[in-house]
């Protein structure tokens, strides 16, 4: 165990550059040793960092542990984290009740009945797009191809944003969540976002649609229960969310089978949907792309994994680390694509669980359970070792993933 008078680590911790799709070697050896430890943050304050999956999951549905960022020892782990903190008041930053109704008016829309019901579509848009890369130049980039093209054009009908509005929407997204970037410039780029969800927000008042914007519109703005500032926060949470974590799971979730040529083979020649379900579940477990971990304070004193966490002492749960946990998943570092991965904390637990995850899981699905059975040679055209990973955004992935095939006359839906 390490010893109790030494400095605490910093934290976040850089991941090794042999093993990208891995937890950093300083988690895994605070997760084997000390599982429940402080850590030293940017602006050196520190806080609890909780690594151990049943640790991480008492964490995040204990009522004594906030997500109030209004607390003072809240873990804010870098500058930007803090701007988008104290200046974003999202579902992220609630406690309940408040939480409980802001969701309650959104939640709706993003049930499982409401994915499956999309299925069918989001299968189009991915077809269509594996079309469109079957007869395109080889190699492409499968993160401009198709991991970023589907979830933005899936979340933009949903919510009801001009998919025209693309290149607007990604440029300023990519501001909001880079980690390593300009404070300032971060929350330009999300006031921008507003200004632009604000007007169509008012535009969806005056004609409204059959969209999650419109029936906010209409149910939420008209009747005085939210604002138009407070539909837009909301609006760019699901937004950015919505399309950066889902694109960011395919890239990286495509690299991941690509190095692991016998995971991959389960999913060529049009895998059960059982199947294709269950790897999709596993790769979540695997890759976990969320960067800042849960970040929570202490309301009250409690004990977490045997160690007296104070009112006030900020908390970091590791999902990274707790989806690698020996105790929930045997083997852990072994990515198995039959494993029984369900339980995985990727989306979170507990009240704050990820509003969007069936949706994000039907994409997941359609894309893996197609793009193999379609293109079954499709490799990667450079080495893992020559791609560029994300590792200064809020979540992990590539920035370029290049692929190539064998081309045939086949291909076909």
């Amino acid at each position: 165990m390490p010893d109790a008078l030494a400095e605490p680590p910093a934290f976040p911790m850089p991941r090794a550059a042999a093993c990208p799709f891995d937890p950093p070697p300083g988690l895994r050896l605070l997760n084997d040793g000390e599982p429940v430890s402080r850590v030293r943050l940017w602006d050196g304050s520190t806080a609890w960092l909780v690594t151990r999956h049943a640790d991480v999951r008492t964490v995040l549905t204990d009522p004594r542990v906030s997500a109030e960022v209004s607390w003072p020892g809240f873990p804010h782990t870098n500058a930007v984290s803090k701007a988008r903190d104290t200046r974003m008041t999202t579902l992220m930053q609630m406690d309940a009740p408040e939480h409980i109704t802001h969701r309650r008016r959104m939640a709706a829309d993003f049930t499982v009945k409401s994915a499956e019901a999309l299925r069918p579509r989001i299968q189009r848009i991915v077809d269509d797009h594996i079309d469109a890369m079957i007869d395109g130049p080889d190699p492409v980039d499968l993160v401009a191809a198709l991991a970023l093209p589907v979830p933005s054009l899936v979340i933009c009908e949903v919510l009801g944003v001009p998919y025209a509005d693309r290149s607007f929407f990604q440029r300023v997204a990519g501001e909001l969540v880079m980690d390593g970037g300009d404070p300032a410039r971060a929350m330009a780029a999300s006031e921008e976002l507003n200004a632009y969800l604000g007007d169509l927000v008012a535009a969806k008042d005056a004609e409204p649609g059959d969209d999650v914007l419109s029936r906010m519109a209409v149910e939420q703005y008209r009747t005085g229960a939210m604002t138009r500032r407070e539909i837009a926060t909301a609006g760019q949470l699901l937004l950015v969310a919505g399309h950066d974590t889902t694109a960011n799971m395919i890239a990286l979730g495509t690299a991941a089978l690509l190095a692991h040529p016998e995971q991959l083979d389960v999913l060529r020649g049009g895998a059960d949907p059982a199947v294709v379900a269950g790897a999709v579940e596993e790769l979540l477990r695997y890759l976990s792309v969320t960067h800042t971990e849960a970040r929570r304070v202490a309301r009250a004193d409690l004990v977490v994994g045997g160690r007296h966490i104070g009112k006030g002492d900020g908390i970091i749960a590791v999902k990274s680390t707790a989806n690698r946990d020996p105790a929930a998943f045997p083997d852990p570092d072994t990515l198995d694509v039959h494993r029984a991965a369900r339980h995985h904390v990727s989306f979170g637990f507990g009240a704050h669980q990820c509003l969007g995850q069936s949706l994000a899981r039907v994409e997941l699905q359609a894309v893996f359970g197609t793009l193999f059975r379609r293109i079954p040679t499709l490799a990667a055209a450079v080495p893992l070792a020559d791609l560029v990973f994300k590792h200064n955004a809020v979540f992990y992935g590539v920035r370029e993933l290049p692929v190539t095939w064998e081309r045939t006359d086949g291909g076909g839906r």
